[in-house]
């Protein structure tokens, strides 16, 4: 299960939506090994596309390092869907590196509503877990 504030659901949506109709994408960084999401960092979207997304290189190296400086990880890793449900592609499962990240879709096809889901990517095996929002 995915234990978040609601500030934190709130600038993932809020990212979201300002870079719709583009994918918008970035990660939470926590403590290595608390499985606690802090740390609020927004990425570009190096492929500036409605339909995919991927990490600047240079941007994720410099990020990575940052983390890796404080001992955190990432402990959230999440992106937007603009036309479609809040499930990962193909794509998405194939480019899923962090075995200990939780994988925050945010789907912004509905302008009044976002749709907020969360798996595990493990091996391209893909289980959806239920997030607990805390004030």
């Amino acid at each position: 299960m995915l234990t978040i504030s609601e500030e934190l659901v709130d600038a993932m949506v809020a990212h979201a939506r300002a870079d719709h109709p583009d994918e918008a994408c970035g990660i939470i960084a926590g403590a290595e090994g608390s499985d606690v999401p802090e740390r609020f960092i927004a990425m570009i979207n190096a492929e500036r596309s409605p339909t995919f997304y991927r990490f600047d290189s240079t941007e994720q190296l410099k990020v990575w390092r940052e983390m890796d400086r404080l001992d955190e990880e990432p402990v959230v890793i999440y992106h937007s869907h603009t036309a479609t449900e809040a499930y990962p592609s193909r794509t998405d499962v194939s480019y899923a590196s962090e075995p200990n990240a939780h994988y925050v879709l945010v789907s912004t096809r509905d302008a009044d509503h976002a749709e907020i889901r969360s798996y595990r990517i493990v091996d391209g095996v893909v289980t959806e877990e239920p997030i607990e929002i805390r004030s």
